[in-house]
C-alpha cells in the first residue's frame, strides 16, 4: 500500500473513532429537563412520628419544594423525601439513587426545640419551625446540585452546600426569606449554647454552630441590608463582619449565576415563581 493510500485510511479510522466516541458520549449523557422531582411521604415505621407525617402532608411541603424546583433543568430525577431513619436525626443526599432524604426524627428536634412563645429576639414558634425544615432540604439540594449537574467546587462541599441553600432562601418573598433566616438563626443560636467546646468539633465535615450563625446572618444582610439591618442593630451580627458581607453575598451571587443559573428553565420559573424565586439579584 502506497504512503498516501495508507495515510488514507489511517484519517479515515481516525475519523470513525470520533465519531462512534461521540454517539457512546451522546448515549451516556442524559437529557437535561425541567420538572423531574418527584416526592414521597413514607409512612414512619415509629408511631410516634405519625403526627409529622400527617403535618407535612396536610401542609403540602413536599410539595411546594416541588413546585419551587421544578424550574431546574436536571439530567436524572431528584426524589425528595421523608423517612423514618431508625432514631437518628438526620438529613442526607444519595447519590446511588438520587434521593433526598430528611428523617421525621430531624423534625422532630426540630418541633422539639422551638420555642412555645416568642422569644426576646422577635422569633416565632412558627420561624423557628419554618427556617431549619426549609434549610435543611434545600442545603441537601445543593449537595444534589452539585452532583447531578457537576458544579466545580473549591472547598468543603457543606460550605458551599450552605451558601446555595442560604443564596436560594434569600431569593424567595421577603417574608419568606426573613422567616427563615431568623429560623435558622434561632437552630444555630440553640445549638451552639449545647455544643461541646472539644477541639474534635472542628473535626466535622460541616462547620460550628457558631460559624453558621453568623455564615447566615451575614449573607442575609449583604443581600439586603434594610431587610435584616437589624441584625447588625441589635448586635447579632458584628460590624466588624457586616462590612465585608456584601462582597460575600456577591461572589456567591456571581458563583450561582455563572454554574447554576444556566440550568433553570426561564419559561417555567416564570409561572410557577412569578417575584423572584431564585433569580439572581441584579448589580
Amino acid at each position: 500500500m502506497c504512503s498516501i493510500a495508507r495515510k488514507f485510511v489511517v484519517a479515515l479510522i481516525a475519523v470513525c473513532a470520533a465519531l462512534l466516541s461521540a454517539q457512546t458520549l451522546a448515549k451516556k449523557t442524559p437529557a437535561l429537563a425541567p420538572n423531574r422531582i418527584e416526592i414521597a411521604y413514607v409512612k414512619p415505621p415509629n408511631p410516634a412520628h405519625q403526627h409529622i407525617y400527617e403535618l407535612l402532608k396536610e401542609r403540602r411541603v413536599l410539595e411546594r419544594f416541588r413546585a419551587y424546583l421544578s424550574p431546574l433543568r436536571l439530567p436524572r430525577t431528584l426524589t425528595l423525601k421523608v423517612d423514618g431513619c431508625d432514631g437518628e436525626s438526620n438529613a442526607w443526599y444519595e447519590e446511588s439513587d438520587h434521593t433526598v432524604t430528611v428523617c421525621y426524627e430531624y423534625i422532630d428536634d426540630v418541633l422539639r426545640h422551638a420555642p412555645d412563645a416568642t422569644t426576646a429576639a422577635g422569633i416565632t414558634r412558627q420561624d423557628a419551625i419554618v427556617g431549619p425544615t426549609v434549610e435543611v432540604f434545600l442545603h441537601e439540594v445543593a449537595h444534589a446540585i452539585f452532583n447531578l449537574l457537576k458544579v466545580p467546587i473549591l472547598g468543603r462541599e457543606e460550605d458551599a452546600a450552605d451558601q446555595i441553600a442560604d443564596y436560594m432562601i434569600l431569593h424567595l418573598d421577603e417574608d419568606i426569606a426573613r422567616q427563615v433566616v431568623l429560623g435558622v438563626g434561632y437552630m444555630y443560636g440553640h445549638e451552639m449554647q449545647s455544643q461541646t467546646q472539644g477541639l474534635q468539633q472542628f473535626a466535622n465535615v460541616h462547620g460550628v454552630s457558631a460559624q453558621r450563625f453568623y455564615n447566615v446572618l451575614c449573607m442575609a444582610y449583604g443581600a439586603d441590608p434594610k431587610l435584616f439591618g437589624d441584625v447588625v442593630e441589635r448586635g447579632y451580627l458584628p460590624e466588624s463582619r457586616a462590612e465585608t458581607c456584601g462582597d460575600e453575598y456577591m461572589q456567591v451571587d456571581y458563583a450561582f449565576r455563572k454554574l447554576i443559573y444556566p440550568y433553570i428553565d426561564q419559561a417555567i420559573i416564570k409561572k410557577v415563581q412569578p417575584k423572584k424565586l431564585m433569580r439572581p439579584v441584579k448589580n
